[in-house]
């Protein structure tokens, strides 16, 4: 089972630190996907990039300015860009301390992936690679985009909610394309339930914090683990 599709349970997990990280700032999110992305050994060094020729320079920049640059970019015209890419955009989003817009983005990623999944056939040779980068990407960059996230419950749903509706409203075109193998049945008629399931794993994370006794648990086991100084800093 992939871990995208666990219960609930795992992703509520996945907000929590591992126990990787010391209790100070996490101002970076460290990880290696390769080949995809590999992050800079130190601050002044540039990540190293291979998403797509005309996202890799900007998104290996350190300026500000260029990050923003390739969300626009990205923003402007999503449906072919890959899951890969945004979760890349999302890493260099919060290094650069836009750290709302690096959870949207994460979310975005990991829901497009998810539907994505559900009409093609990730198990097969031509998806297989792609399928265990995108679960790396959500075992490393999660904890800490989760960290931030579950900072402000309120913020959390409606980021996620916004990415559920651009999953929604921005199919990634690459599900119907003929040389994209896929799962029986029709392409299209597969997608709207796998879009239907997004928005029930929504409400139902959505639902979970609705309840104060599981908001009280949640943030008694982050202060134990002293969440409060790793993500949610200014």
């Amino acid at each position: 089972m992939s871990i995208f599709s666990k219960p609930f349970a795992v992703a509520v997990l996945l907000a929590l630190p591992c126990g990787a990280f010391a209790a100070e700032p996490v101002r970076q999110v460290s990880i290696y996907v390769e080949p995809f992305y590999r992050s800079a050994p130190t601050p002044d060094a540039r990540p190293q990039v291979d998403v797509g020729m005309q996202y890799n320079d900007l998104l290996a920049s350190n300026n500000h300015e260029d990050i923003l640059a390739a969300r626009d970019l990205i923003a402007g015209a999503p449906k072919l860009v890959t899951p890969m890419t945004l979760m890349v955009l999302a890493i260099r989003l919060y290094d650069v301390g836009s750290r709302d817009e690096a959870v949207f983005w994460f979310y975005y990623a990991k829901d497009r992936y998810i539907v994505m999944s559900e009409v093609l056939d990730v198990k097969t040779q031509a998806l297989a690679q792609a399928d265990d980068v995108m679960r790396s990407f959500a075992t490393l960059a999660g904890p800490v985009i989760n960290g931030y996230a579950f900072y402000d419950l309120a913020k959390q749903k409606e980021l996620h909610a916004k990415a559920v509706d651009w999953v929604e409203n921005n199919p990634y075109e690459v599900m119907f394309m003929a040389k994209a193998p896929a799962l029986p049945g029709d392409r299209a008629e597969n997608a709207r339930p796998a879009v239907a399931n997004a928005k029930e794993r929504a409400a139902k994370e959505r639902a979970y914090f609705d309840d104060a006794k599981n908001v009280e648990t949640f943030y008694a086991t982050r202060q134990r683990n002293e969440v409060g100084i790793k993500f949610c800093w200014k």
